[in-house]
């Protein structure tokens, strides 16, 4: 079975041992390793985003009984590559009286957090970039720093439709990550952590030696939490049903219509990548992370980890395709008049199941 976590583990220690053998400071080769880790990171990060705008194409089109992009390599796998390279090429417009600082440093605050926030997730055995005791509260909290680029972007682009863009977008934003955190709080209490790789450790082996031990499995409270989790991170990436922030036949595009070139790519590269992101929290939460569906596993963790997040993934992309978008004040009502009472229940039926369990 092939582990590449403990590979890549020992050949960053002999990275290490080979560049403090030229002369250079310990302090200063573990810095090189971890620069070189956070940029393998940087790089899968700013792919992640091409992959999944070409299957989201090709998933619509079979939906729609069409057959999407076709012509830019074996099946279009290389159109993505494509638009990529052509709004890089694109002019960068900053309309009069827009806020030329606010409207620059818009799309890099709103996608710069995505980076930082896969450093504690476990992606297999060994691969865990930074395994931090408080991953999970890390997570929300950086990634809740994007909420403040969509309002740059709202205000600084000096237009109403824009502005409304943006407020919409915060309000949504600031509203559903009450009850997507409330929805972790059950999984924190049973395994006792906020690390999402002990999340994941806590999740391994089999129940009655055929069923696997993921918290989706606990009764009742494992289905809720994840039900909760999965319509929160939908909102919370401005996915349809959910895409008021967007919501092109009313606002035109929202907070990103005065965008053009890479800026306008910067704030797409952030929503798949959030999408990838919120995916692989739902299997280290929920799934076992890299945990087979046998005691023996079958394949590398790695790729139980990674197949199982496309498949969160692919509910995502099915959802845009499937229900229509809400009104903005029914999306208001949902959150706080839905989500966040069941997500206060499910703590109450997990604390007391857990009291019962002792």
């Amino acid at each position: 079975m092939l582990e590449i976590g403990p590979f890549l583990s020992k050949a960053f220690q002999a990275l290490q041992a080979l560049v403090v053998g030229y002369g250079m400071p310990p302090l200063g080769a573990w810095i090189l390793a971890k620069a070189i880790q956070a940029g393998i990171i940087v790089l899968l990060v700013s792919l992640v985003p091409m992959v999944l705008v070409y299957a989201e194409r090709k998933v619509s089109a079979f939906m729609q009984a069409r057959l999407g992009p076709m012509n830019v390599g074996p099946y279009g796998i290389f159109q993505t590559l494509a638009d990529g390279i052509k709004l890089m090429f694109k002019e960068d417009i900053i309309p009069i009286g827009a806020d030329r600082l606010a409207h620059t440093l818009a799309p890099m605050v709103a996608v710069a957090p995505v980076f930082v926030c896969f450093a504690p997730v476990p992606f297999g055995k060994g691969l865990v970039p930074i395994d931090l005791d408080i991953g999970v509260l890390f997570i929300f909290a950086i990634s809740g720093i994007s909420t403040i680029g969509i309002l740059m972007a709202g205000w600084g682009s000096g237009n109403k439709f824009s502005m409304l863009g943006g407020l919409r977008g915060a309000a949504q934003l600031v509203s559903y990550e009450i009850p997507r955190v409330l929805s972790v709080v059950p999984v924190l209490m049973l395994y006792g952590t906020q690390s999402l790789r002990g999340i994941a450790a806590g999740q391994q082996g089999l129940w009655h030696g055929f069923l696997p031990r993921w918290f989706i499995f606990y009764p009742f409270v494992g289905q809720l939490a994840f039900l909760i989790f999965l319509i929160a991170s939908v909102a919370e990436t401005n996915r349809t049903p959910f895409d008021i922030p967007e919501a092109e036949s009313e606002l035109v595009a929202g907070f990103h219509t005065e965008f053009s070139g890479l800026k306008f790519a910067l704030f797409f590269l952030a929503e798949y990548a959030y999408v990838f992101l919120s995916s692989a929290m739902a299997v280290a939460l929920f799934f076992g992370g890299g945990d087979g569906f046998t005691a023996q596993g079958w394949f590398p963790s790695w790729i139980w980890f990674m197949g199982k997040t496309f498949a969160i993934v692919f509910l995502f992309l099915w959802f845009r395709w499937t229900f229509p978008r809400l009104r903005v004040d029914r999306l208001m009502q949902f959150c706080w008049k839905f989500l966040l009472p069941w997500a206060i229940v499910n703590i109450g039926v997990a604390g007391l199941m857990i009291l019962l369990r002792k």
